[in-house]
């Protein structure tokens, strides 16, 4: 049963929680929480990275036994247009037409009649794994079990990956850095091994592999020798290979002091070797880029400025202490804190939004979801990391001409946000039936927006979101439907909501999506004020009578006139939507939390929380904080259907593939509004007991 509190009893909560004067000993407890391995995990690699470049290793520190993934925000192939008569190009996609209020709409969905061109488009352009690099052992085929004493720790605190072991009885450390600033790797070898010729590093190619939806846990096909290509060119102390898939072309610049030189294995393949001469200690880098323009970093220069950047990233912005030395849970929630945080520096911080798997696998392609870029990261602005937050944020701004263009070519007013998107500067949207009948990203850059405007009041904030804020809500606006029996302004049909597994032709009007649509619109009428401009009539007329919230047995439902929501197993498997109502967002104007608290607990009592993706686990925790139980809030986040493994990666509901980090940025978000409060409550709300340290949070709504 949820623990009902008022607003004073809310209040008294966060007085029990100490929050500490003195400054907080991160370091300690960041290292506190270091990997420290002994074997390599079948798809959790241990990675280095950017967020624009990952690099996944086995225990090896390299990519020895494993082909883990190498890969980039820029590095994308497109596969042959398909050869089908008459479809041989983007034009002939025609999508579908759906009635729409008494109106055929097109939606780019995939359309029978071209089904090759329809997937072609859902499949390209997809994301490639750059290349694979492992240890070589003079062509002898070693497997894993073949090392003793092997250690391997992720030195959280600065970047690194120390990895050791023995074979033959030598031993062999190496060392794993990735440059913040580019996508290069920095690695040193140390090992007897190294004084004769049969021991290095190899480089292998592989071709894309873009025909499968989830490319999980290894991206690329190594044994399609014959559709790629590969070219070698040697000088002193350095070699450029260059890779070419079809239109796609890249380099990877290896760089290396002492003795050394590259050589193909053997014609026909696109493996490489970097064989090193009459030494003990080699190091290299190897650095990829579409092409590389200038002389890359050298070891040394890739150690100090990881340092560098990842002492910088520790010690600035927001911070928890938990009681982990005196709490099991407690413990579980930091190291989860501290595993993800450096997990989302590297697969969550690039200049696109990420795609769900970050970069450690590739999931819908590689490409991005807009709806996804709310739980990917709204978590930066309450650990006050703006930086990484702007890196992407700009995707609004970036993609809003073909925004525009998608309302008109259905007859709205406005720009229409897409949904399943890659790099690509057009901002084309894959073809699919809920990619083009979801709706509830489009208020995304509100919360943004509003969240920056409390950072920074500011004309300079007001102009940079203006443009896509009017565009949104004027789609938002013209969107919804006047409705003359009801005298309401109605959200769908047909439509999506965040659940996606209703029939788009019977959901109409939402819970979250009117409460999300309302806020939206809140936001942009006060963007207009604040700049002492008009606010378009349209808006205020829209948001003051949008229907109301659906209500069944005195309980929130999923949208108006859902049936049997509580009992059948298709409704009651997915996402919660609705519970964002009050945690998610700040309470709407029409919220009876009354009503709200029954739908809580049915949820509790209902829901199939066994099918659940990850980041509903977050979404109720958020709606416990909200309503002051704290104790509820960190078992969610905890559930045991809501499992980290080892490594810190987010293994996701049952239906997608590993890692899922919206669940992890989620989690992040969710201990941010503990830890920070939001307006009303300076926060933190934690268990009763826990003694609780917290600095540098932003409140938020």
């Amino acid at each position: 049963m949820l623990a009902s509190r008022s607003l004073v009893s809310t209040w008294l909560l966060a007085a029990l929680v100490a929050v500490g004067d003195c400054e907080i000993d991160r370091k300690s407890i960041v290292r506190q929480f270091n990997l420290r391995l002994n074997q390599s995990h079948r798809y959790s690699p241990v990675q280095i990275g950017n967020g624009n470049f990952a690099f996944g290793a086995d225990v090896s520190g390299l990519q020895t036994f494993l082909p883990h993934n190498t890969l980039s925000s820029w590095g994308w192939h497109n596969s042959s247009l398909p050869t089908t008569p008459n479809q041989a190009d983007i034009s002939d996609f025609t999508g579908q037409d759906w009635w729409t209020h008494g109106r055929l709409v097109n939606y780019n969905q995939p359309n029978p009649a071209e089904k090759d061109i329809s997937q072609w488009l859902i499949a390209n352009p997809h994301r490639i794994n750059l290349g694979r690099i492992g240890l070589w052992f003079g062509g002898e085929n070693i497997t894993e079990d073949e090392l003793t004493n092997r250690t391997q720790i992720l030195d959280l605190w600065e970047g690194t990956v120390s990895s050791s072991f023995s074979w033959n009885g030598k031993s062999v450390v190496v060392k794993t850095i990735a440059s913040p600033n580019t996508d290069t790797i920095a690695v040193t070898l140390g090992s007897e091994l190294l004084k004769n010729e049969g021991f290095g590093v190899f480089f292998d190619f592989p071709y894309a592999s873009g025909k499968n939806k989830f490319d999980a846990p290894f991206v690329g096909l190594f044994n399609a020798t014959s559709n790629h290509t590969t070219r070698l060119i040697s000088r002193k102390n350095s070699a450029t290979i260059t890779h070419t898939l079809d239109a796609t072309t890249y380099d990877a610049e290896i760089r290396w002091n002492g003795d050394g030189q590259v050589k193909r294995t053997n014609n026909g393949t696109h493996r490489y070797v970097l064989a090193p001469k009459s030494c003990e200690t080699f190091a290299f880098t190897a650095t990829f880029a579409p092409k590389v323009r200038k002389s890359p970093e050298s070891f040394q220069a890739v150690e100090k400025s990881a340092k560098d950047w990842w002492k910088k990233y520790w010690s600035t912005g927001a911070f928890v202490s938990l009681p982990s030395a005196t709490n099991s849970s407690a413990k579980e929630l930091q190291r989860r804190i501290v595993l993800t945080q450096y997990l989302l520096a590297v697969n969550g911080a690039g200049k696109d939004p990420a795609q769900e798997s970050g970069l450690v696998n590739n999931g819908w392609y590689g490409k991005y979801h807009c709806e996804m870029i709310f739980w990917h990261i709204a978590h930066w602005t309450v650990w006050n990391k703006w930086n990484l937050y702007d890196r992407s944020v700009g995707v609004y701004d970036r993609f809003l001409p073909s925004s525009y263009d998608r309302a008109k070519h259905q007859g709205y007013q406005g720009a229409r946000i897409g949904k399943m998107q890659d790099d690509n500067p057009s901002g084309w949207s894959a073809p699919g039936e809920i990619n083009s009948l979801l709706i509830w990203q489009q208020p995304h850059p509100m919360w943004f927006a509003e969240m920056e405007y409390r950072k920074s009041p500011t004309q300079k904030t007001l102009q940079k979101w203006d443009k896509v804020l009017v565009g949104v809500a004027d789609f938002m606006a013209n969107y919804a439907w006047y409705n003359q029996s009801t005298k309401v302004y109605d959200l769908g049909p047909p439509m999506y909501p965040v659940s996606e597994n209703t029939n788009p032709n019977q959901t109409i009007n939402p819970s979250f999506e009117l409460a999300y649509w309302r806020f939206g619109l809140d936001v942009a009428a006060k963007w207009k004020e604040r700049q002492h401009k008009v606010v378009p009539t349209s808006w205020r007329t829209v948001k003051d009578n949008l229907a109301p919230f659906p209500i069944q047995d005195n309980a929130y439902v999923l949208y108006e006139g859902v049936k049997d929501m509580w009992t059948s197993p298709e409704i009651a498997s997915d996402h919660p939507g609705f519970l964002g109502l009050y945690g998610w967002l700040p309470p709407d104007p029409r919220l009876n939390l009354t009503v709200f608290q029954n739908t809580v607990e049915k949820v509790y009592a209902s829901w199939d929380l066994a099918n659940l993706y990850g980041w509903d686990f977050p979404l109720m925790a958020m709606a416990a904080a909200r309503l002051g139980d704290g104790e509820q809030a960190v078992r969610w986040l905890l559930d045991a259907n809501n499992q980290v493994n080892e490594l810190g990666m987010p293994e996701g509901g049952n239906r997608v593939a590993t890692p899922y980090f919206p669940a992890s940025a989620g989690m992040m978000l969710a201990v941010g509004m503990m830890a920070g409060g939001w307006d009303g409550l300076p926060g933190p709300v934690f268990p009763e007991n826990w003694n609780v340290e917290v600095e540098g949070f932003q409140n938020s709504m």
